[in-house]
């Protein structure tokens, strides 16, 4: 790879860097590649970063697939690469009857934008069908009109565009009604399904008393008539119903002649016109058999789901798909509740669906976690069948894994007040972007007298203060009135004296910049150069990790990460 060109060298480490972690490359990750295989090219840091920008504006505009089929074209090397390194850190238990692929579904309903509890389902069935092959469906489910919001429909496929799922195809329920009716007929000719006219309360009763109803005795002509009746609008909501035939003696009454459609008029459905809805444990299986699903990955609460739905697939002679029923995960500290949400967005309390203090997938994405993080925090999670709480700092360790090294440093001062230091000379000080990367260059901060400091670190206990890539800092008090004056530059000095290395900005270079966290707002100012890194994650030193997420006239508006 020597005599490769730089832009052959970047386009490579993009497409190695898209197909790893999924989403955009990451500018910084794919430019310390090539400058760490070949240091002759850090002379040319400025013409780098700019190939570097059209090359990663390339790649965003391709597929996953194409991704991995382009970079095993020209590098397959790197896909060799990215395969071993897959198989040292796999950590999920292996799958029964998948040696020769798997298909595996994720049925979120559009009810909203997915949030970090969908990510589990989504992400383990996608690393499995990376593991094994085959094929990955993403599944709309949208027969219930009352849980559909019709804006959702999108939403939930940029969230799995940036979770960087391998979706093979995407179908959607209630474009398949008709499916759903042709399989309820034959159910009800197979004499495993009747249609019920009881009232609810009154059906409740003889269940839990293990009697039959008076429909379930009706001949299968007798049914398939009222099903036609249902479907030609001939009864009203409430009025009737399909239930399929189980056992009445059954210890779990939710096991007892269960419903598969119902008719709904209100709301009305955003995408179809229709009166009768196939219930979730119906239309789940009638789409899990006609789309080769083979194994179901989903939590232990549907564990009941998966009897009632064995019984629809024994009416009809189907295979079973292998089930593995994952543990609850408990969630704290975010809203995941979508009509809290949505009903905190409607009164004005939330910002968006992106507001940090919410658990969606966007709002994660905004705050600057990448979605490979959530990916290995939630690999690391696993299916086992242990109730577990949901690990935030986990996820904080993941993502500073990814953006430490890709983030650049700067100033932040939060609160800051205004001091003059007594004796000091005028000096620049020369910080580095990055610690670890001196090719990034550095900042120029010029001293003239006059500095911002964060007013909590002047304290009455404080007594010797170093700036951060400046100088030492005597502090007197005059009452409650500090006094600074320059006390050398020695670093050591400062260390001996255990001294508390701050950051600070010349009084004539700062930016007004506003630190968003899940607490509430922290107003300070920030490097006028800051500006460049709309929409990257920075680190501000002793602060933590913030994304740039807008820039107004005379301020920055920084969403916080993380520490």
């Amino acid at each position: 790879m020597a005599g490769d060109n730089p832009r052959d060298l970047l386009y490579r480490c993009a497409l190695q860097n898209a197909v790893k972690h999924g989403g955009i490359p990451q500018s910084g990750a794919v430019i310390s590649m090539v400058m760490g295989a070949h240091p002759e090219f850090r002379t040319r840091a400025k013409e780098i970063a700019a190939i570097a920008k059209e090359v990663i504006a390339e790649v965003a505009t391709l597929s996953p697939d194409q991704r991995c089929s382009k970079l095993g074209e020209i590098a397959p090397d790197m896909i060799a690469a990215l395969s071993e390194k897959h198989e040292h850190k796999k950590v999920l238990p292996d799958l029964e009857d998948a040696e020769n692929g798997v298909v595996m579904r994720f049925a979120p309903n559009p009810s909203g934008p997915l949030h970090i509890g969908h990510a589990r389902a989504a992400v383990l069935n996608d690393a499995y069908v990376r593991q094994y092959g085959g094929r990955y469906i993403l599944r709309i489910e949208d027969t219930d009109p009352k849980r559909v919001d019709p804006d959702a429909y999108e939403m939930v496929k940029e969230d799995i565009a940036w979770l960087g799922l391998c979706i093979s195809e995407t179908v959607t329920q209630s474009d398949r009604l008709h499916l759903y009716y042709d399989l309820c007929r034959q159910l009800i000719e197979r004499g495993g399904a009747y249609i019920c006219t009881c009232d609810n309360e009154h059906f409740k009763e003889l269940k839990i008393a293990k009697i039959a109803c008076p429909c379930r005795d009706h001949s299968v002509e007798t049914n398939l008539d009222l099903w036609e009746k249902m479907i030609d609008h001939r009864f009203a909501e409430g009025e009737a119903s399909v239930r399929v035939k189980t056992d009445l003696n059954h210890p779990d009454p939710a096991m007892r002649d269960f419903p598969a459609f119902r008719i709904l008029d209100s709301p009305p459905h955003p995408k179809v016109e229709a009166h009768v809805y196939p219930l979730m444990n119906f239309s789940v299986v009638a789409d899990d058999h006609l789309l080769g699903v083979t194994h179901v990955i989903r939590g232990k609460d549907h564990i009941a789901n998966t009897r009632r739905q064995r019984y629809i697939y024994d009416y009809f002679g189907w295979k079973v798909p292998i089930y593995r029923h994952y543990g609850r995960m408990g969630i704290e500290g975010v809203v995941l509740s979508t009509s809290q949400m949505r009903r905190g967005i409607q009164e004005g309390s939330y910002t968006g669906w992106d507001d940090i203090r919410l658990g969606t997938l966007r709002a994660l994405a905004r705050r600057g976690i990448l979605p490979d993080a959530v990916k290995n925090a939630t690999l690391a999670i696993g299916i086992g069948e242990t109730d577990i709480s949901f690990s935030w700092d986990n996820l904080y360790a993941e993502n500073k894994k990814l953006i430490d090294s890709i983030a650049n440093r700067y100033f932040f001062v939060p609160n800051p007040a205004e001091f003059r230091i007594e004796g000091a000379p005028t000096r620049t000080a020369h910080a580095m972007l990055h610690p670890a990367d001196a090719s990034r260059g550095s900042r120029e901060l010029t001293f003239t007298g006059t500095v911002v400091l964060p007013r909590s670190e002047l304290t009455q206990n404080i007594t010797m203060l170093r700036l951060k890539d400046l100088f030492n800092v005597k502090v007197a008090w005059n009452g409650d009135i500090p006094q600074l004056v320059y006390a050398g530059d020695a670093l050591a000095d400062a260390r001996a004296a255990k001294s508390s290395i701050i950051q600070w900005l010349p009084v004539q270079e700062t930016f007004v910049c506003t630190l968003r966290t899940q607490s509430g707002d922290v107003h300070g100012v920030c490097e006028p150069v800051v500006k460049r890194e709309l929409g990257n994650v920075v680190q501000f030193e002793r602060v933590g990790f913030a994304r740039i997420d807008s820039l107004g006239d005379n301020n920055i508006m920084a969403y916080f990460t993380h520490k």
